[in-house]
């Protein structure tokens, strides 16, 4: 909504609402290289639809990583909740979409964000894949050679 000069909001014009409109489609359809022009012209990375949709949201849930990819680029939260408390992530889990899983959470999501989260979205399901993808890397270790000389060697006979 705008603010006009005296304080009062005012709806949105019809060519803003067509334009939104667009941009949902563009999220939802995967063109992922005409809505970078939009939010590289200033669009809003977050913009949402009146479920609460975020542009992130649709195209994770539609399967496009390219355009998630891109959207994270561009500042939009992996972590915008919908509406109905769900996280992009979990959408993507929802639909089996794994290269979108990926992406987002190589772009920070947080697989527990959302009801239900990610993780307990791809439990309830049996997605071992996802299960494996949304868990935290874990850091490398060093190995500790005092440890590695207190196992008994085991040679091939």
């Amino acid at each position: 909504m705008a603010d006009d000069p005296d304080g009062i909001s005012s709806p949105p014009d019809e060519a803003m609402i067509e334009l939104a409109t667009r941009l949902f489609d563009m999220a939802r359809a995967g063109d992922a290289s005409s809505l970078a022009v939009y939010l590289d012209a200033g669009v809003p990375p977050n913009l949402s639809n009146d479920s609460g949709d975020s542009l992130i949201m649709l195209a994770a849930y539609h399967g496009h990583a390219e355009t998630v990819r891109a959207l994270l680029k561009r500042g939009a939260d992996p972590d915008r909740l919908n509406d109905k408390g769900q996280a992009p992530v979990a959408g993507a889990v929802f639909k089996g979409e794994t290269e979108v899983v990926r992406a987002l959470v190589d772009g920070g999501a947080d697989p527990a964000a959302g009801t239900p989260s990610a993780i307990e979205a791809a439990q309830m399901f049996g997605q071992d894949e996802m299960i494996r993808i949304l868990q935290p890397k874990q850091p490398a270790t060093q190995r500790d050679p005092a440890a590695d000389r207190a196992q008994p060697s085991r040679k091939k006979e």
